[in-house]
């Protein structure tokens, strides 16, 4: 009986991650379907490496869209993930226990925040600041890197946790046990084993970052 309720589970969630998947398919071939006619007529080249987007005077470049995207989340992507990472080892293996509630459910938090929030408060704290510092508007590419960093941080967090917690704790253990510190038997046997989860949070992180527009266009 408790195998065949397993089978069904897994069953279950298969057809799910299945629908999710064609649901995901059907969405861009729907986008691919309705937008090609339009990309034929202006010319995949003008299309992909024009320089000016203007609909009205027909422009329809998105080559600087593009490169904008890629600059800005390789910038969050340099922001964010050392943070994130780092601050999920200092809540597995540093922080003390009365602390690691309060500051879960600080980040719990953070991960809730509508972009639309995260964009104004890069209005109103980080473009006065970097008009401070860099004595320019503050608007810049910049500003929407560190915006998005910090916008990436929660979504890593939580997923590097997890991939901490889920390598076993005798390879921690076996680590101590043959002389090393904790600081080494953390980041030179822990942090490497959990490798691909912690791949896997920094990808979630920049999924988030690459389809954020919102707060980019606050910045």
């Amino acid at each position: 009986m408790s195998a065949w309720k397993e089978n069904g589970a897994k069953r279950m969630f298969q057809m799910a991650a299945g629908m999710a998947v064609v649901a995901v398919f059907m969405i861009c071939g729907f986008l691919f379907a309705n937008g090609l006619p339009a990309i034929h007529e202006i010319g995949w080249l003008n299309f992909l490496f024009g320089q000016v987007w203007r609909p009205g005077a027909e422009q329809f470049g998105i080559f600087p869209m593009i490169v904008g995207t890629g600059v800005v989340t390789l910038g969050a992507l340099v922001v964010g993930a050392p943070v994130g990472v780092l601050c999920a080892v200092f809540l597995v293996y540093y922080c003390p226990k009365q602390l690691q509630a309060p500051m879960k459910a600080i980040v719990n938090l953070m991960a809730g925040i509508p972009s639309v929030v995260y964009g104004f408060f890069g209005l109103v704290v980080l473009i006065p600041l970097l008009r401070h510092w860099t004595q320019t508007s503050g608007m810049s590419v910049l500003a929407a890197a560190i915006l998005l960093g910090i916008m990436i941080v929660p979504t890593i967090i939580s997923v590097s946790e997890t991939a901490l917690h889920a390598v076993p704790q005798t390879v921690y253990e076996g680590a101590l046990a043959l002389g090393a510190t904790k600081d080494r038997a953390v980041f030179f046997t822990v942090l490497p084993a959990a490798g691909s989860g912690i791949f896997c949070a920094i990808v979630l992180g920049l999924g988030r970052a690459v389809g954020e527009t919102m707060a980019v266009m606050m910045v």
